[in-house]
């Protein structure tokens, strides 16, 4: 039976593990994936009074169809910026304005492109199963140092470092199951 000081390394360590997926996760949803997705802006900085802010904190981003973006900066003198900013970003994505919104249509993807995006959600997917693998590497030196320290007897280490190595087993394929979705969704046409 895992004592409370070796359950608090156990959840510790999941909760490492979570963040780990919750952060593929948002950062999966950044991808453009041939529809409409506000999203991706997230990551597009544009320079505010000296500032890089995302485009959707000066900036209204909405989605009128399935293949169009409208960005409505807040102040006029962003538009060129936002613009710039898009263009930047490489996504392969064409802003057009008319002084007031700027649209951008989404393209299909072309077939090299949905490679590259299921390359980079791989390897996304791994950066992911790095930060589990080093949280199931803290926890089970904690849970050897406790031990040392004998604030939890060996029996309880070796049980606690097995329940560590069941919760990265089950993150880790959760890591998996969250790719193939992505990839599947990529490969949607």
């Amino acid at each position: 039976m895992l004592t409370e000081n070796a359950k608090s390394i156990v959840n510790s360590a999941d909760e490492k593990m979570q963040d780990a997926i919750n952060f593929l996760e948002e950062d999966l949803k950044t991808y453009r994936v041939g529809k409409a997705n506000p999203l991706i802006f997230n990551n597009v900085t544009v320079d505010y009074y000296g500032t890089p802010a995302p485009i959707p904190q000066v900036a209204s981003v909405t989605t009128p169809d399935a293949k169009t973006l409208a960005i409505q900066p807040w102040e006029r003198n962003l538009i060129g910026k936002i613009e710039k900013a898009i263009l930047d970003a490489n996504l392969g994505l064409t802003p057009s304005n008319n002084g007031e919104i700027i649209r951008c249509v989404v393209p299909a993807l072309t077939e090299e492109r949905r490679k590259e995006l299921i390359k980079k959600a791989k390897a996304a997917g791994e950066n992911a199963k790095v930060v589990i693998r080093n949280a199931r590497r803290d926890g089970v030196e904690q849970l050897k140092k406790a031990q040392k320290a004998s604030l939890i007897t060996e029996d309880v280490q070796h049980e606690g470092e097995d329940e560590i190595q069941k919760v990265t087993d089950k993150n880790v394929k959760k890591v998996d199951e969250v790719i193939a979705a992505k990839e599947k969704d990529i490969l949607t046409v």
